[in-house]
């Protein structure tokens, strides 16, 4: 079984991948048959959805990657992780902090992603 930060490179890879064949091999690593996402924009079951949904992202941020800016973190079957999307020319677009949760085969089976900063108290 692949360790979560591994699944986790596996995955934000997968988003970055502009080849359709390889992302879905990526995915097939990462992700859980039956995985589910959710986004302040999205809400979805499944691999496929979510093949599509980032092939939509990448035809609407041309050149815009997904890197991450921490370590996967780690506990009872639970993850988190921050990232920034960059565009083309490598400036910030947004950030953002993703949590999930791993099934028992050690792939993802949800994350939860939350765009920018919490909101101030």
């Amino acid at each position: 079984m692949a360790s979560a930060q591994e699944i986790g490179e596996a995955y934000g890879a997968a988003w970055n991948e502009p080849d359709e064949a390889e992302r879905r091999r990526l995915l097939e690593k990462a992700w859980a048959d039956d995985g589910t996402y959710t986004d302040p924009q999205s809400d979805l079951r499944g691999r496929d959805a979510l093949l599509t949904l980032i092939a939509g992202f990448q035809a609407q941020f041309k050149g815009a990657r997904i890197e991450p800016t921490s370590a996967i973190d780690e506990h009872h079957g639970k993850i988190r992780f921050t990232w920034r999307m960059e565009g083309a020319d490598g400036s910030a677009i947004m950030e953002g902090i993703d949590f999930g949760e791993l099934a028992d085969d050690g792939r993802l089976k949800k994350i939860v992603g939350f765009f920018g900063p919490p909101p101030a108290a």
